[in-house]
């Protein structure tokens, strides 16, 4: 008699825990769920009011002042042999950079923005670089807009391409790449023409 009853009590404590085992799991993938959605989740595009995806194609001139008058590019970090400095750029130099950006190859044309960033001399042989900027736009609808710029830029190459890795303003989720050429280039200053073709919603 006393056996039966202790295995109908150890029987009564198996299923008390069992249950407490299962509602404390369940608990926790609750949890762990809501915890997992506040954190991340999708949602439409359209409840950031964006509207379809659009293809624009920009066209202006970038001027990297070295020297001179209204220098707009400082070199802040020397390079490699920075005592004797037979170049103007030297692997491992830092240049920050507030850049105008011009509708037409003269510096004294509408301004409609500013590149604004850095680039460092990236190569041991070829002149090129890798660039860290913003553009940031001064005209029209693009008025407060931006466009990022990350990549490699061999600067005497007739035709390179840097990545749009994303922008604010009408630039939402930007996306596309800066056809670049160089106008002229010299000891003092640098003019660059950009065609940028970028995807970005409306």
């Amino acid at each position: 008699m006393v056996a039966s009853v202790l295995k109908t009590q150890s029987f009564v404590m198996f299923l008390i825990l069992f249950f407490i085992t299962i509602i404390t799991s369940f608990s926790r993938l609750t949890v762990a769920y809501g915890y997992s959605e506040l954190f991340g989740k999708y949602i439409s595009p359209s409840s950031l009011g964006l509207k379809r995806e659009k293809l624009s194609h920009l066209h202006f001139y970038l001027h990297d002042v070295l020297s001179g008058k209204n220098v707009t590019a400082i070199r802040v970090v020397d390079g490699k042999s920075s005592t004797n400095r037979s170049s103007q750029f030297i692997f491992g130099d830092v240049y920050v950079i507030d850049d105008p950006l011009t509708i037409e190859p003269d510096i004294n044309s509408k301004t409609v923005g500013k590149a604004q960033g850095t680039y460092i001399v990236a190569s041991q042989g070829e002149l090129s670089l890798l660039m860290v900027t913003n553009f940031a736009f001064t005209e029209g609808k693009y008025n407060g807009s931006t466009l990022s710029v990350l990549g490699r830029n061999e600067v005497l190459s007739a035709v390179r391409e840097i990545p749009i890795v994303g922008g604010s303003g009408v630039f939402r989720f930007a996306r596309g790449y800066a056809q670049v050429r160089t106008q002229s280039i010299n000891q003092a200053r640098a003019i660059v023409e950009y065609n940028v073709f970028v995807f970005h919603y409306r």
